[in-house]
C-alpha cells in the first residue's frame, strides 16, 4: 500500500523507553511554549506561534515504549487559504526495534502533497523530528522553539 502522508524515520542507539520518553517531552523538542499535558491518554495541549499557527492536540493512543498518536482537534494557519487544514488529521509516533536499535516512524496522517501547507509543514516536521527530537533522544537536549519564536514563512 502506498501512502502520500508525510512520514520520516529515525534509527537511534537508545532504547524504545528513551525514545518514548523523549516524544512525550514535547516542550523539549517542539516548543517550550506548549500548554497542557503531553504524555497521558486523553491529555490535550496547545501549540502556538504568534498569530501564525495555533493547534490543539489530543493524545488518542498511548502505548508505552511503542506508540503515541495525537489527533489535531483544532488548527489555524494565517499563511494559507484553508486556515484549518490540519484539523482532523493524526500525528503518530511508532517505535520498534531494528538491528539492536530503536526505530521511530513519524507519520502525519492526512498531511498530503495536495495540502497548501505541505511543503512548509513537511520541512518543519523534518526539522523537528530529524534534528530536534533526534538530538533530544541522543544527547538529552533538543532545539524546541523558544517562547519568543518568530518564524519566517516562505511559501
Amino acid at each position: 500500500m502506498t501512502t502520500s502522508d508525510f512520514t520520516t524515520t529515525l534509527l537511534v542507539d537508545q532504547t524504545p523507553q528513551e525514545v518514548f520518553k523523549a516524544i512525550n517531552n514535547v516542550r523539549g523538542w517542539w516548543s517550550v511554549a506548549i500548554e497542557g499535558g503531553t504524555d497521558k491518554l486523553n491529555d490535550e495541549f496547545i501549540y502556538s506561534v504568534e498569530d501564525i499557527h495555533q493547534c490543539r492536540m489530543k493524545l488518542i493512543e498511548v502505548v508505552p515504549d511503542k506508540k503515541v498518536v495525537w489527533l489535531v482537534m483544532e488548527n489555524y494557519f494565517s499563511f494559507i487559504e484553508d486556515k484549518t487544514e490540519w484539523t482532523g488529521t493524526k500525528i503518530s509516533f511508532e517505535i520498534s526495534e531494528k538491528d539492536n536499535k530503536a526505530q521511530l516512524r513519524f507519520t502525519h496522517q492526512g498531511l498530503v502533497p495536495e495540502y497548501e501547507c505541505f511543503n512548509i509543514c513537511s520541512n518543519a516536521w523534518t526539522h523537528y523530528v530529524q534534528e530536534s527530537l533526534f538530538n533530544l533522544i541522543t544527547t538529552g537536549k533538543g532545539q524546541p522553539n523558544p517562547k519568543d519564536f518568530k518564524p519566517v514563512i516562505n511559501k
